[in-house]
């Protein structure tokens, strides 16, 4: 990747870092955040051969918005509109209950931009290793079972925009898939 591509990559980790520094995942480590975004970059330039910045930063900023105090606006101050449209796109309306922020997850997966969907792929990828990997200590594995599920679902909306990624969950799937699927599954 050459530098002037490098540069807001790094600038966005950093940002990140930042952002995420108070939060955990929700795994018996409780590791630090920041993995999960730093997971889905490494899944995207290493594992998918994706190099476009925008879609990288968008990774590395895709729970920002959602999930800390950070704005829209300074998403685009600092990585400019089309990184801000991206994580916009991938971002949770979280003033709505979570049963319909599911919904609209899947109803609204098939209409975004497909540098979106590279972001969304990548995340419902790396999701689902980590429930394989650690799963969250307080989900039932019914609520795994379903959340492997509500992911596919999602994905199955975004199907054909990058063959290699859409491989590389459907591995995770499979995987958790057999680690949860003999448990019922719950409504979304």
């Amino acid at each position: 990747m050459a530098e002037e591509a490098f540069s807001p990559v790094l600038q966005a980790l950093h940002f990140a870092a930042h952002k995420h520094r108070q939060q955990r995942r929700k795994d018996i480590d409780a590791t630090p955040y920041i993995n999960h975004p730093i997971g889905l970059l490494h899944l995207l330039y290493h594992e998918a051969n994706i190099a476009d910045p925008v879609v990288l930063v968008g990774a590395l900023l895709h729970d920002t918005v959602e999930d800390t105090d950070t704005t829209l606006a300074e998403i685009g101050a600092n990585f400019g509109p089309k990184v801000a449209a991206v994580v916009a796109q991938v971002t949770d309306d979280k003033t709505l209950p979570k049963a319909t922020r599911k919904r609209l997850q899947i109803d609204h997966a098939a209409a975004l931009c497909e540098r979106a969907k590279l972001v969304k792929l990548a995340d419902k990828t790396h999701n689902l290793r980590d429930i394989v990997q650690s799963p969250p200590v307080s989900w039932s594995p019914q609520r795994l079972s379903t959340y492997c599920n509500w992911c596919k679902q999602v994905v199955d909306q975004m199907r054909g925009v990058h063959p290699q990624l859409e491989v590389l969950f459907d591995q995770a799937y499979a995987d958790a898939y057999a680690t949860y699927s003999s448990h019922p599954v719950e409504p979304i």
